[in-house]
């Protein structure tokens, strides 16, 4: 079972790795488009004022910027422990156990616009890059990655069953075909349904912990909709590959 996370803008600081070596990284196929976005990154971090402008930053923009300009040369930690916010809290990793930790390196992956999808094992630095964004002199990241990433998440699930739980911008760097997803509603007291917005990361963050946690190993929709079922969250099968979350 292949568990594919979004990102996060947010992300912890420091670490105790060695600076990033794309040969540490799971999927080599994808080093090549990895190490022209790093470059054009770094140098982009040489021009605060542009750098700015091309990543949409406001508050907080000189240690963003300073991230970027570090890529090649500051510390890493494991992707688990890199991304944070509302689905990764949800997730709470620093709560697993030694197996369950193992788990979530086994299971998950994590996608990414500079690094098109990382294993939640994986050493990388801190940066900021988002999956709309359009870097000066290169074609839009989804032309970027997407010759190359379907085929090797494809490879890296090796014929296991694949959750998508990334954000639409995401699945369209590299998708993955017959995938499973998972869609947030909100059933109101009339019985009708909307689309969940502000909770969407906190029951994706909890499919995702009940999908590392358990002893199971599902093979298909009906097989996730019960692991879902036993953390307690409400899950309904829209279809082969659609998951439906009930809140409300």
């Amino acid at each position: 079972m292949l568990v594919l996370l979004p990102p996060s803008e947010t992300k912890s600081d420091g670490g105790s790795g060695a600076p990033l070596d794309l040969a540490d990284l799971a999927m080599p196929q994808l080093s090549a488009v990895r190490d022209k976005l790093i470059t054009e990154v770094v140098q982009l971090a040489a021009d605060p004022a542009a750098s700015a402008e091309v990543l949409g930053l406001g508050k907080g923009a000189d240690a963003e910027i300073a991230r970027n300009a570090s890529l090649r040369t500051s510390a890493t930690r494991p992707a688990l422990e890199r991304y944070t916010g509302v689905l990764y809290d949800a997730l709470d990793a620093k709560s697993f156990t030694k197996v369950q930790r193992a788990k979530a390196y086994a299971r998950l992956g994590i996608g990414s616009a500079l690094f098109g999808a990382v294993r939640a094992a994986d050493p990388i630095p801190a940066y900021r890059l988002s999956g709309g964004t359009k870097l000066p002199g290169l074609p839009t990241l989804s032309a970027l990655w997407r010759d190359v990433l379907p085929d090797a998440l494809y490879a890296e699930a090796a014929g296991e069953l694949v959750i998508d739980l990334r954000s639409g911008t995401y699945q369209q760097l590299g998708r993955v075909p017959d995938a499973i997803t998972a869609n947030v509603l909100t059933e109101h007291p009339d019985g009708s349904r909307t689309v969940v917005s502000h909770f969407n990361k906190h029951h994706k963050g909890l499919l995702a912990r009940a999908l590392v946690v358990t002893r199971a190993d599902p093979t298909d929709i009906r097989g996730v909709a019960r692991v879902a079922t036993a953390a307690g969250l409400r899950a309904e099968i829209a279809s082969p590959t659609e998951l439906l979350i009930i809140t409300g």
